[in-house]
């Protein structure tokens, strides 16, 4: 009778696997993700591109400017409409919410999401790296800390769904033949800053008395690639809504700081175009402000006296250094934190060990759908060099997922904003703050140390 019951226990728990597939956000996370991603890499391969259905706003100045955007892709935000709402209603369906409450809902969201996205495009925005996400958190928590969100709408609010969704995309951005197109240098000073800035923001924040998963969080924003490495480690550590939202405000903040801060500094040691180009991108904490000052310094070559290297430095720099060589850590990370926080921050005392097949229920299954869309990209770009895959891979196939990308990472942040109360906020206190500003300053610190000592001669080289 033993034999009998366990055979039909393990016949039952062998159903409720697959009925998993089909039933929790990770799983359809990775359906949506990866079928957008096997739809982007079929027409890539036949000539074409999904970009005319991954439509995103351009740069404006005026709002003039941006009416005519949106009346000449009219029709192409329409089909991104849908293409979302049938892909996550059947999802959302498929784990209890009925299609009727949840597309009413989307489709305000959705609209919202627009407007917000081409309000970080404006011009102005853009220089003050008001990314959609942040900008869309803002709007959120303005809004439901002052006349509230109506009931209807919250169906549409699906929070780590979105997330979930997008940290999948983000896969396709970060091919593996990145780390080789890079180079040693750039990857061993990426290496040493990752480890070094996360170990810093991180156990300073444990002695302060934060959530470790909020400490992981943070962490990660500041060691790798800011605002997508604390989205994508807060979802692979099972970090709180309000504790991601922290770590994204901190990393924009020291972001803005840092792209008249570094510049300045660099201005005024008179470094090369490729020191400074490296020290800006070990030490800045988004690709957007990053590349902002590297051409703001890049400006200065021959245009002020004692700066050596041609404009061009700065920028190559920066882009090897930060948008290859540390943001290819994001990976590593949130496969290395979400083992961690399955294994050892979700035991319990009576659980003692976890084993195989816990382990497995508890694993956040949809970074096995960004690993998956890293190494389909991997394969796609293999056979190219780094300047060809910018000529062909990036905007043909890449691009696109990443507008996809922005899209669901800003319907989460207008989520999490429009379910937040800021009283979650100030139940933490200064301590986040304390803790990612003193991995602010080891961080700058050591990246000027690497590039201007450790690496010099490289980077002079390379900004020649």
């Amino acid at each position: 009778m033993a034999e009998i019951a366990e055979h039909s226990n393990s016949h039952l728990a062998v159903r409720r696997s697959w009925a998993e597939l089909f039933r929790k956000e990770d799983w359809w996370a990775i359906w949506i993700g990866l079928a957008l991603v096997a739809v982007a890499i079929v027409l890539f391969a036949s000539g074409g591109s999904i970009k005319w259905i991954a439509v995103a706003p351009q740069k404006w100045t005026h709002v003039s400017d941006a009416v005519a955007q949106l009346r000449q892709h009219a029709a192409q935000y329409a089909a991104l409409f849908l293409l979302w709402a049938v892909s996550l209603g059947i999802g959302t369906a498929a784990f209890g919410i009925r299609l009727s409450r949840f597309l009413p809902a989307f489709l305000v969201l959705y609209v919202a999401t627009g407007a917000i996205y081409f309000l970080g495009l404006w011009d102005r925005s853009a220089h003050y790296n008001l990314e959609p996400p942040l900008v869309a958190l803002a709007l959120g928590l303005l809004v439901s800390n002052t006349v509230g969100v109506p009931r209807w709408l919250e169906p549409g609010l699906r929070v780590e769904f979105y997330i979930k969704t997008g940290i999948v995309l983000l896969g396709a951005g970060l091919p593996l033949t990145l780390i080789a197109w890079a180079g040693p240098v750039a990857i061993v000073q990426a290496a040493i800053v990752s480890l070094v800035t996360f170990g810093v923001i991180y156990f300073s924040g444990i002695r302060l008395g934060l959530d470790r998963r909020l400490a992981a969080t943070l962490g990660t924003g500041g060691a790798v690639c800011g605002v997508s490495g604390a989205i994508a480690i807060g979802g692979a550590v099972g970090a709180k809504k309000e504790q991601v939202s922290i770590a994204i405000s901190l990393v924009v903040v020291w972001a803005i700081v840092m792209i008249f801060v570094l510049p300045l500094a660099a201005r005024s040691l008179h470094l090369s175009t490729g020191v400074a180009g490296a020290w800006i991108g070990t030490s800045e904490f988004a690709d957007a402000a990053g590349l902002a000052a590297a051409q703001t310094y890049g400006g200065y070559a021959g245009n002020v006296p004692g700066i050596a290297g041609n404009a061009d430095g700065a920028v190559s720099a920066f882009t090897l250094m930060k948008v290859i060589g540390r943001d290819v850590w994001i990976g590593v990370w949130a496969f290395v934190l979400s083992l961690i926080a399955t294994t050892r921050w979700e035991r319990t005392q009576v659980q003692g060990k976890s084993d195989a097949g816990e382990i497995w229920r508890r694993f956040p299954k949809f970074i096995l759908g960004f690993l998956i869309a890293s190494a389909v990209v991997t394969l796609v770009s293999k056979g190219y060099d780094y300047a060809q895959y910018k000529q062909a891979v990036l905007p043909g196939l890449v691009a696109p997922l990443q507008g996809l990308r922005t899209w669901a990472f800003t319907f989460a942040f207008l989520s999490i904003g429009l379910t937040t109360r800021l009283r979650e906020f100030v139940s933490v206190g200064a301590r986040p703050f304390y803790a990612f500003t003193l991995g602010v300053a080891v961080n700058v610190l050591l990246g000027f140390v690497l590039s201007t000592q450790v690496f010099n001669d490289f980077w002079n080289r390379l900004g020649q």
